[in-house]
């Protein structure tokens, strides 16, 4: 088969054509194109090297890892097949998701904190010690907490907020069940926490005063929104000037009865989408990344996004 013709088949998958397009910007490694496209590791390893094959795309080993780039040698027909390649993956769908994680990867890779911290995460269970546990690390990282005040949006029963308020300067527990209110207020008091208010409302309107947070929350909320940007833009709407949002949701999956047994309105968000409600929302240094996956089925996956208010 003629170089032309096997660069013809190569590109005649659409898969393989957004990962041409990711590659435009700068080389990636396997796992991040699996981050990026959310497809299985031997499919994209199959697909990069029909590429590879043709010489569209070269890669280069570093450590345990190996990075593809496109062919900076291309001769004049690969890099007129490559710029076709680049151009009919906009007209994809996926393209403006892939683009927006993209970006967001890239500014990960400069982050090496996430780094550092899946290192060390990765290493916690491995061994056991007496009294080391991720309960006690969460308690350790509370006492470092500055005098925030604290906006925890769909409280529930307010488990998070009533530890925060042992060390906020205030925390406004916000949640649209009159009962679980009732409850959370109930309990504040009989723990003696004068610094803890819980108040009913919504996620799209939440009753707190425009610019009077540091801190908003949005743990394991969101997916009960019925307009999640809504909310987001909302979440912003209570900051102070350099205010950050802490958000814990569940990345997007398949598990349809999880409407009926949690009642949630979305299964999940895909980080490319809750990337672009930030954004519109006004936040800036945006960061989001897996940060737990259940073992047993339906293998939930946590997600942390993070912003601070422009």
């Amino acid at each position: 088969m003629t170089s032309t013709l096997k660069s013809l088949r190569a590109l005649s998958d659409q898969t393989r054509l957004r990962i041409v397009a990711l590659l435009e910007k700068d080389e990636l490694s396997v796992n991040e194109l699996q981050e990026i496209t959310r497809l299985g590791q031997s499919r994209i390893s199959t697909h990069l090297g029909l590429l590879a094959d043709c010489e569209l795309v070269k890669s280069r080993r570093e450590g345990k890892r190996t990075f593809y780039r496109l062919n900076p040698q291309a001769d004049s027909v690969a890099s007129e097949f490559i710029q076709l390649a680049i151009r009919g993956a906009k007209e994809l769908t996926e393209h403006g998701g892939d683009q927006i994680n993209l970006k967001r990867i890239l500014a990960r890779r400069r982050e090496q904190a996430q780094v550092f911290f899946n290192q060390v995460a990765g290493r916690f269970d491995r061994v056991y010690g007496p009294g080391r546990s991720w309960e006690a690390f969460g308690h350790l990282l509370l006492r470092i907490l500055p005098p925030l005040v604290v906006a925890d949006l769909g409280a529930g029963e307010g488990l998070l907020s009533e530890l925060l308020a042992r060390r906020c300067k205030r925390v406004i527990a916000v949640d649209n069940s009159e009962k679980i209110v009732a409850f959370g207020a109930t309990k504040a008091k009989k723990n003696g926490l004068k610094n803890l208010e819980f108040r009913l409302g919504d996620l799209q309107n939440p009753p707190v005063e425009a610019g009077s947070v540091d801190l908003v929350i949005l743990s394991q909320a969101l997916h009960h929104a019925e307009d999640p940007a809504a909310a987001l833009a909302s979440a912003a709407r209570l900051l102070k000037p350099h205010g950050q949002l802490l958000l814990l949701d569940l990345l997007a999956h398949k598990f349809d009865k999880a409407r009926e047994l949690y009642g949630d309105r979305w299964l999940g968000f895909a980080e490319s989408d809750l990337h672009r409600w930030l954004e519109a929302a006004g936040f800036k240094k945006i960061e989001i990344s897996v940060v737990a996956r259940e073992e047993q089925p339906p293998h939930f996956q946590t997600i942390l996004a993070s912003g601070e208010k422009g």
